[in-house]
C-alpha cells in the first residue's frame, strides 16, 4: 500500500458580508476587484453595445458561460446559483472600473491590458477612501461578531484508502473488514494521510455527510465512507476539540482585518455609486 502525506490546507475563514451577500472566498479585501486572475475574464468582445453607447453595460449569457468555465476549471465543479450571482457582481464591478479607467484616460500605454486599467481606476477610488475613527470597544465588538474567524476549529487526523480497481460499496466494505481484522491491505490501494484538517475543509473536500460521519467515528477503526467521489475506506486517527480565541493576543490581527474589511466595503460602495451612471442591462435575468 503506497502512502502519501496530504498537506493541511484549511479554508479561508469568512469575512464580513458586504452589501451584496458573497461566499467567503469572494469576500477578501481587494479580491472583489482585481485579484481573481482568470475571473477578470478579459472578454471585451462579448460586451454588447460598448461601441454604440459607452454608458451601457450588458451582462449577457457570455459572461455567465465564461464564469462557469473558469470556476469549474479552478474548483472542479459548476458554481451554484449564489456563486454565479457573486461572480457576475465581480464582473460588473470590474467592468465599471474599466470604463472609468478609460474615461480617465489611464489606459495610455496599456490599451491591451484590462487588469492594469482596472488597477489604475481603483487607485483613483482609493484616494477618496478614508478609515473612520476606531477604539478598543469597536474592535472588540467586531471581534465578537466574527469570532468564528479567530477560534481554533476542531481538527482531524485521518487516513484514506482508495481501491484502484473495484471501488463499489461492497468492495470497500470487504476491504475495510480485512483492514480491521489485521489483514494486509490490497497492494493496489493507495493510502493518503491527512493531518490537522478542520471541519470546514472536510465539508469542502468530501461533503457534509462525510464530515459528520468522521466526527462520530471511533479512532483507529477503519470504516466504509461515502464521499462525493465514491466509496472510500477511512480511519480516524485523532481529533482535537475547538478552542475559542481571546481578543488581547489577537488585537493587532483584528485591527488589520477590520481595516481591510472596512476599506473594502468603502471601495465596494464607491464602485457601485459609479455604476449608477451606467445603463446596466442584465440580459440573462430578463429572459
Amino acid at each position: 500500500m503506497s502512502t502519501t502525506l496530504a498537506n493541511d490546507a484549511p479554508l479561508a475563514p469568512p469575512q464580513p458580508a458586504p452589501r451584496r451577500t458573497l461566499p467567503a472566498w469572494l469576500r477578501e479585501p481587494l479580491l472583489h476587484f482585481v485579484l481573481l486572475g482568470g475571473l477578470l475574464f478579459a472578454i471585451d468582445h462579448v460586451i454588447v453595445g460598448r461601441a454604440d453607447d459607452p454608458m451601457r453595460i450588458v451582462v449577457g449569457a457570455a459572461v455567465d458561460n465564461e464564469a462557469r468555465e473558469v470556476f469549474k476549471a479552478s474548483r472542479g465543479r459548476e458554481p451554484d446559483a449564489q456563486e454565479l450571482k457573486a461572480l457576475r457582481a465581480v464582473w460588473l464591478d470590474n467592468e465599471v472600473l474599466y470604463r472609468e479607467g478609460l474615461a480617465l484616460q489611464v489606459d495610455k500605454g496599456d490599451t491591451a491590458i484590462r487588469e492594469r486599467v482596472i488597477f489604475k481606476a481603483l487607485s483613483v477610488v482609493d484616494a477618496n477612501v478614508k478609515l473612520p475613527p476606531f477604539d478598543d470597544k469597536l474592535l472588540r465588538d467586531w471581534f465578537e461578531a466574527h469570532h468564528v474567524k479567530y477560534d481554533e476549529p476542531a481538527r482531524f487526523d485521518f487516513q484514506e484508502a482508495v481501491l484502484s480497481g473495484d471501488s463499489s460499496e461492497a468492495a470497500v466494505r470487504a476491504f475495510v473488514e480485512a483492514l480491521n481484522a489485521g489483514t494486509p491491505g490490497d497492494a493496489k490501494a493507495g493510502l493518503r494521510v491527512f493531518k490537522g484538517r478542520p471541519h470546514a475543509n472536510l465539508v469542502q473536500s468530501y461533503g457534509p455527510e462525510f464530515a459528520q460521519s468522521l466526527e462520530a467515528a471511533t479512532p483507529g477503526e477503519w470504516r466504509a465512507q461515502r464521499t462525493r467521489d465514491g466509496w472510500r475506506a477511512m480511519r480516524l486517527d485523532a481529533a482535537t476539540t475547538p478552542r475559542p480565541a481571546s481578543f488581547e493576543p489577537l488585537r493587532g490581527v483584528v485591527l488589520q482585518d477590520w481595516t481591510d474589511a472596512t476599506l473594502s466595503e468603502q471601495r465596494s460602495a464607491a464602485v457601485r455609486a459609479l455604476a449608477k451612471k451606467y445603463d446596466v442591462r442584465d440580459e440573462v435575468a430578463t429572459k
